[in-house]
């Protein structure tokens, strides 16, 4: 019995721990942008620019490169690409294209690429751009395929609406706004020196109780994180006040809500050392500053309250529908790492074999970490034994699949569709490793 309790306890702690690093460390400059950039999109850019360049009439040499290269420039972990990817395929983009988006954003993040190249080799590094781009397109071809006759008929439908026949009427100032909601992404979570350089310190006046210290050392968090998990819990209570009811009119929680938000990535921004009450202003702080600054000052002289609450009101149905299942997948994840014995795994990984390179995509799905964490982890594995073959496999699943990812997408797109498209990049994923390795044996 007591064997038994330590064991679950051992579990719950590992899922417990995963969570919190989770929110303190990977969500709040990403995540968070990203939520509110899908809802902005489904809120303030017409279907029509959409459906024009993305949309199942337009042509398949303009729509997949222009999925490919609107991934790429938000090139970000398979978490966040998963709200921005609802946003586009709800406003009217094909199947396939919104597809091919899904998987190249996560795929191809350019410092994720480098820092393959850097560690790894770049034989790996190119290997990874070339066939994501190429698996993506190809994914996104075949779903298209697969599903032509729901997709035939949820064009009919969209054409019957008029989706297709209206000119797109874009005020300037929507695509400002998008640019500015981009650089909070990309500023947030660009590993460049200008904006990871701290360029002054704040030491905090007050001394921390070592029990503090000691607990949050146990599960690896900083002080920092432990402020940012209480300002998210607080964001919640705020916005459930303030953006459920929205349509109501704009209340003092909503206002709160705005301001915690904005707080929350301000917060997440400067540099902190764990066991650290020094905080370092670094360059992403400075930057995030003037972003948020200029984002407020042009949405509240453009848009109106209408708009702005249609905004709000699409952020919040993305957050309700996918946050839940973002949070019990990274739980469940965190269990999933304490139960696959790590050894079994390097042993059956050692040779460039289709089990080996199975090996490698069920790490993807089972061992998922935030984006750049996993060169690090493939760089282990290698040092460990394992071929070289199996790591790209995994550093080509590691991105697109994952307990958290998986879940989210069935409740977008249904349980059919996820299932052929986790196969579908399983499969390329096992069989491109698989010969890959073949390739490097004979040269």
């Amino acid at each position: 019995m007591d064997l038994t309790l330590n064991t679950l306890s051992s579990l719950l702690f590992a899922g417990w721990s995963s969570l919190l690093d989770y929110l303190a460390a990977h969500v709040l400059l990403c995540l968070v942008p990203a939520f509110i950039i899908a809802g902005y999109m489904s809120s303030m850019i017409p279907k029509e620019t959409i459906t024009r360049y993305l949309g199942p009439r337009a042509s398949k040499w303009i729509s997949y490169p222009a999925s490919a290269f609107g991934g790429f420039i938000l090139a970000v972990c398979s978490c966040t690409i998963l709200p921005l990817f609802a946003g586009i395929w709800k406003r009217g983009a094909g199947l396939g294209p919104a597809i091919t988006f899904l998987f190249v954003g996560p795929a191809i993040n350019i410092l994720a690429i480098t820092y393959t190249g850097a560690a790894i080799g770049f034989d790996i590094a190119v290997a990874r751009l070339v066939l994501s781009i190429a698996f993506g397109i190809l994914i996104g071809l075949a779903m298209a395929w697969i599903f032509r006759k729901e997709e035939a008929a949820r064009t009919v439908q969209m054409s019957e609406a008029g989706m297709f026949d209206q000119a797109a009427q874009v005020k300037p100032a929507v695509w400002v706004v998008f640019l500015l909601l981009v650089a909070v992404l990309i500023i947030g979570t660009l590993q460049i020196d200008l904006l990871t350089r701290v360029y002054a310190e704040i030491r905090l006046p007050f001394d921390v109780p070592p029990s503090l210290r000691e607990s949050l050392q146990a599960v690896n968090l900083t002080y920092q994180g432990l402020l940012l998990i209480i300002l998210l819990v607080f964001i919640g209570l705020a916005a459930w006040k303030g953006f459920e009811n929205i349509f109501s009119g704009f209340n003092r929680w909503t206002y709160i809500a705005i301001g915690l938000i904005a707080v929350t990535i301000l917060t997440a921004a400067p540099k902190e050392e764990v066991g650290s009450i020094i905080i370092g202003i670094n360059g992403r702080f400075i930057g995030e500053i003037i972003v948020l600054t200029a984002l407020g000052w042009v949405a509240a002289r453009s848009f109106t309250k209408d708009e702005l609450t249609g905004w709000i009101w699409e952020t919040w149905k993305f957050v309700k529908q996918i946050f839940p299942l973002l949070i019990v997948g990274v739980f469940l994840a965190g269990i999933a790492k304490q139960i696959i014995p790590a050894v079994w795994v390097q042993a059956a990984a050692g040779q460039n074999t289709l089990l080996a390179n199975l090996v490698g995509v069920l790490f993807g799905v089972f061992m998922y970490f935030p984006t750049l964490v996993e060169v690090p982890v493939a760089k282990m594995f290698l040092d460990l034994g394992m071929a070289r073959g199996p790591l790209l496999a995994y550093l080509l699943a590691d991105p697109e699949l994952s307990l958290q990812s998986i879940l989210v997408l069935s409740g977008v797109m249904g349980k059919q569709k996820t299932a052929i498209y986790v196969s579908l990049v399983a499969v390329m994923s096992m069989t491109a490793g698989y010969l890959f390795g073949l390739l490097l044996a004979a040269g």
